[in-house]
């Protein structure tokens, strides 16, 4: 089936990233959030991108002109009901995705695709929300979306092979490079990621060295573009212990225990680039 205009629940970092790239990709996308101002800031970021793009000289004005009109942002959950694909891209919150799932199940056309953009729950057991876990799968996409060149595809118990069919070719489309998952808690990338990142808070609390220095010796000494810590920042540390307390709770072995610290700057709210302070301060930048 031939996949035109996307509907995209969430405005956030993700959100905001699948559209731009469905747009620059000539595909509408329709942007839904409960939150105007989160809409607003959608906007913004993807406005920005562009513009960057533009001076950058890999975009022309009028490609600009014509990605920002292919996406519209709105508040009322039933104007995705044209879509025929849905990617759920809300906070990783099992609860938040499941009364997200179920409502958008009932206005959406029975043929229409459902995904997921989770970072670890079960492809399983959210397409249970849905009455369509033949047309429920997972679209893993990669922060920033405009550049990270994957996305995993995570087939449920009851994901049909023509709705893997359909989302992959999109994902080609949309310039990326799918990958198959068995549906496993963490998926392949954030299995091996995360607990990586939640070693370095550790390494961090237990003070073997500094942020900087371990982020220093993992560019360094493993030849990766960036540190853990900084990329724990990017990512969102909510998100990083989201993902830990699934897969602890999923295996049940310690190695996958969040870290205390990692704990203690949720609780202050101490997020990373999106609050401006994490395990770097960006409010000086």
């Amino acid at each position: 089936m031939g996949i035109e205009t996307i509907g995209i629940i969430g405005a956030g970092t993700m959100g905001s990233g699948i559209a731009q790239a469905c747009a620059v990709a000539g595909m509408n996308a329709v942007v839904q959030d409960v939150d105007e101002a989160a809409l607003a800031r959608a906007t913004k970021s993807v406005s920005g991108s562009l513009e960057r793009l533009v001076r950058k000289g890999t975009m022309t004005e009028t490609e600009q002109a014509g990605a920002l009109a292919r996406i519209r942002t709105t508040t009322r959950a039933e104007e995705l009901a044209a879509a025929s694909l849905i990617i759920e891209a809300a906070t990783e919150n099992e609860a938040l995705k499941v009364k997200i799932l179920r409502a958008v199940d009932a206005l959406a056309a029975p043929e229409t695709i459902i995904a997921t953009n989770t970072s670890s729950i079960s492809i399983t057991k959210l397409a249970a929300a849905t009455s369509r876990p033949d047309r429920f799968v997972g679209m893993h996409f990669f922060n920033p979306v405009p550049v990270m060149a994957l996305v995993e595809i995570i087939r449920g118990l009851r994901t049909s092979d023509a709705t893997v069919a359909a989302v992959t070719a999109l994902s080609e489309k949309l310039g990326k490079t799918p990958i198959g998952v068995k549906n496993s808690a963490g998926f392949v990338v954030n299995r091996i990621l995360c607990p990586m990142i939640n070693e370095a808070i550790f390494a961090l609390q237990e003070g073997l060295a500094t942020a900087a220095e371990i982020d220093a010796g993992m560019k360094l000494g493993c030849n990766h573009p960036i540190g853990p810590l900084a990329l724990c920042d990017l990512i969102g540390l909510d998100v990083e212990l989201a993902v830990m307390e699934v897969l602890y709770g999923n295996f049940n072995d310690s190695k996958y225990r969040p870290a205390p610290l990692l704990r203690e700057m949720v609780d202050a709210g101490q997020l990373g680039r999106k609050t401006g302070r994490g395990f770097y301060d960006y409010a000086k930048k």
